[in-house]
């Protein structure tokens, strides 16, 4: 009778095992709940010949298509969460009461590790030269940030996240980088923070239709606009919001949670085909609106985009990155907003928009001469499009947090670079730059470049060496 037991057993064991490859015939899981693209099966031979990681990469393949692979994540997370109170997925964090938080934004809430001072005036001063781009030309120009969740409800996290490396985050210390550029920038964390009510989804990391009406009437607010107002609109509540988060820890047990609709009705319409809120660019027209919106935005911007589309005959939202600043005269954009979320201003340090670089006046003979041969200051040329883009390092001995840097081309037009954050083979570093150049604007075979530093005033030759021109 054990034999036969001792049989049975392996036999059911077998069969539970067989059962994720066997069901690929009927019942393949084809999509992931984790914001990511699934793998293809791979090729046993490529055009280099035998793909000797076949292996692998079908190892690969199968992990994320197996059968009932979501029912049996799902499970796994049930157990794990209910049980012990943590999250099976790697990019969610498992709060208390049911609350979920997303994981990157936890070196935000735990106060570190902190951009450095350099990193800090690389936003804020790409930022004023994407301001003067833009205000040049008699538009409208506002930055906003939308506040990581657990920077605003942070009760629920984990208690092991608790002690913190910090009470300053990232966030603080740009806000008077900001204002000392002159960068106009509207302050979603104070209007946020006055508010008694919970204003984000419990189980997604963004805020709900509510908080995102209170977000838009800011930014109106702050371009000197009219608009609707929505401060005591009546709402209807329903329990038919699926979070990002709870998609990803629980995919096939999703936990509806209240949101709010307003009654009144939105009147804007898509240009063209939309899959969804966050899709790469949305063009939406309102004829019974005035004037025109080119929005660089992310997820935050998915409830966003209703009221602010309601508030403009035309409007472009675009996820594009770098910000292809241009874009402006294509839509004939008279305010341009850019939206970016808390957790992603380390990112916004390594990408400065993209746009002609204006010419400018510096005292060139005035400069000290320290170019030499061999130094780390460096400079590459690469080809994007209707621009060659100049980019590289200086030494940081040459560089103050607040130093700006120029580049010249043949000892003719002058050129201010963005200042920004670039990863190299020996890590990232805050001591790098970009430009932007029409092709036209540039020589055939070869060009002197030259860098200049200004540091409190004082200007330093930093480098000089004559590269191809490659177009």
């Amino acid at each position: 009778m054990k034999k036969q037991w001792m049989t049975a057993y392996l036999v059911l064991t077998v069969v539970i095992c067989l059962i994720p490859f066997a069901g690929l015939t009927w019942h393949m899981s084809s999509e992931s709940s984790e914001n990511r693209r699934l793998s293809e099966f791979p090729a046993l031979r490529t055009e280099e010949g035998w793909n000797v990681t076949f292996l692998s990469d079908a190892g690969t393949w199968f992990e994320e298509h197996f059968a009932y692979r979501p029912e049996m994540v799902t499970v796994d997370a049930l157990l794990r969460g209910r049980l012990f109170g943590v999250s099976t997925a790697d990019g969610v964090i498992q709060g208390t009461d049911g609350w979920l938080y997303y994981k990157d934004s936890l070196e935000d809430y735990l106060g570190g590790p902190l951009l450095s001072d350099r990193s800090i005036f690389n936003i804020a001063h790409s930022l004023r030269m994407m301001q003067d781009y833009v205000e040049k030309t008699g538009r409208t120009f506002l930055f906003t940030v939308a506040p990581n969740k657990n920077s605003l409800y942070g009760e629920q996290m984990p208690y092991y996240y608790k002690v913190k490396l910090g009470e300053e985050h990232n966030i603080d210390r740009l806000r008077p980088v900001l204002e000392r550029e002159g960068v106009h920038y509207a302050d979603l964390y104070e209007i946020f923070e006055d508010q008694t009510e919970v204003l984000y989804h419990q189980r997604d990391s963004h805020w709900n239709n509510k908080g995102a009406a209170m977000a838009a009437e800011a930014l109106l607010d702050a371009a000197g606009r009219t608009h609707r107002s929505y401060e005591g609109a009546e709402y209807t509540v329903r329990t038919d919001y699926e979070g990002d988060l709870d998609v990803m820890l629980y995919p096939e047990a999703v936990t509806p949670e209240d949101e709010i609709y307003y009654d009144e009705p939105f009147t804007y319409e898509y240009q063209g085909e939309v899959e969804s809120n966050f899709d790469p660019e949305i063009e939406t027209v309102q004829p019974e609106a005035e004037g025109s919106l080119l929005m660089y935005r992310d997820s935050f911007g998915n409830a966003l985009l209703p009221f602010m589309a309601q508030e403009f005959a035309n409007a472009k939202f675009s996820r594009g990155i770098p910000y292809y600043v241009d874009d402006m005269f294509f839509c004939d954009a008279d305010t341009v907003i850019v939206e970016r979320a808390e957790r992603f201003l380390p990112d916004m340090a390594k990408n400065p928009p993209m746009f002609q670089a204006a010419a400018c006046e510096i005292a060139l003979l005035q400069a000290e001469d320290c170019a030499e041969e061999g130094g780390s200051t460096t400079c590459g040329m690469t080809d994007e499009g209707l621009f060659v883009k100049f980019s590289g390092t200086v030494d940081e001995k040459y560089l103050s947090a607040e130093s700006r840097i120029y580049l010249c081309v043949d000892g003719e037009e002058s050129y201010e670079a963005f200042p920004m954050n670039l990863d190299t083979e020996d890590g990232e570093t805050d001591c790098g730059y970009a430009l932007y150049l029409e092709k036209g604007r540039l020589p055939e075979d070869e060009a002197l470049v030259e860098l200049y530093v200004d540091t409190d005033g004082t200007l330093t030759k930093v480098y000089r060496s004559v590269i191809d021109i490659i177009i």
